[in-house]
């Protein structure tokens, strides 16, 4: 344990050492949004990613500059952004505003905004299968939420839920102004993958939400999807060659921080519905024709007596 806390930390903060600060703009200064001032929040953030993307380029940083580029594109749709420090964004697929089912991802560690690309695939890849197919619904959103601090996977931050808790206030704020966007009614899942399963289970007592899906989770820090203390339905997965399965699902007290997560949310004693994610790795639940991906949208659009078991 005293060898992975010591690498875990010497490493980041290395890194960290290594890399200046990135300038970038504060955030556009926009009031909670509704459905009639959506776009004007779209605009307002693409071009404050516009901003961030010059002044990340004058800086040297081409690899964030191009990230940030790409986000100040006309296509893409930013409930909100902030180039400051990893980066946080927030991008919505599809029509927020009549949607009646939403579906709202939580991302795990090294997610930032030089990674956004990689996370918003997964977002755009389940949108497409909600609404891309013949008899799909399409009255189905996506929501890609980079609203907090990702740890990075090899750090000390990861094996603890000090970001979770950091992060949980943010989600219920967030998924809070979301329903006054959203049509009457309408039905939220939350996609919670990996670190963000820990942020999920923090989050999980004060949220309104229909179903709480856990992806290639290390544990939530609950010992039972009961102890979650939600309404939501509870689900779970693991792809077969995801190296999570390898985490040890315990959680200890050591120096006074809490290290580890608990339970497997796999596990009969969790008490989550268990649904099959076939062959997959860590990075492929959202991966086009995958087993997971047909479950999760069938979890999305509550056709929940079609999701296959594991």
């Amino acid at each position: 344990m005293a060898v992975l806390i010591t690498a875990a930390v010497v490493v980041p903060l290395t890194a960290a050492a290594a890399r200046p600060r990135i300038p970038a703009p504060a955030p556009a200064d926009l009031a909670p949004p509704t459905a009639a001032t959506l776009e004007k929040a779209y605009v307002a953030n693409r071009a404050n990613a516009a901003l961030a993307s010059g002044m990340a380029a004058a800086h040297g940083d081409r690899h964030r500059a191009a990230a940030e580029r790409e986000l100040a594109a006309p296509s893409r749709n930013l409930l909100s952004f902030d180039g400051r420090g990893s980066g946080r964004a927030v991008e919505v697929f599809g029509d927020l505003a009549h949607a009646d089912r939403v579906a709202v991802l939580v991302p795990g560690s090294d997610t930032s905004l030089d990674t956004f690309g990689r996370f918003r695939a997964g977002a755009a890849a389940l949108h497409h299968r909600l609404t891309g197919q013949t008899g799909a619904d399409p009255r189905t959103a996506v929501v890609a939420w980079l609203g907090y601090t990702t740890p990075g996977t090899i750090s000390a931050t990861v094996i603890t839920p000090d970001r979770a808790e950091e992060a949980a206030p943010d989600l219920r704020e967030f998924l809070r102004e979301l329903r006054a966007v959203t049509a009457p009614g309408s039905r939220f899942t939350l996609l919670c993958h990996s670190y963000g399963t820990v942020v999920c289970g923090r989050a999980a007592p004060h949220l309104d939400v229909t179903d709480l899906v856990l992806l290639g989770s290390p544990g939530t820090g609950a010992e039972s999807a009961a102890d979650l203390r939600t309404r939501a339905r509870v689900w779970a997965a693991r792809g077969a060659d995801d190296w999570v399965a390898d985490v040890p699902h315990v959680s200890a007290d050591l120096f006074g921080t809490t290290v580890g997560f608990g339970t497997d949310p796999l596990s009969p004693s969790f008490g989550a519905h268990v649904f099959a994610a076939g062959s997959g790795g860590h990075s492929d639940y959202f991966r086009p024709g995958s087993p997971s991906l047909a479950n999760i949208a069938r979890i999305v659009l509550g056709e929940t007596s079609e999701v296959t078991g594991a």
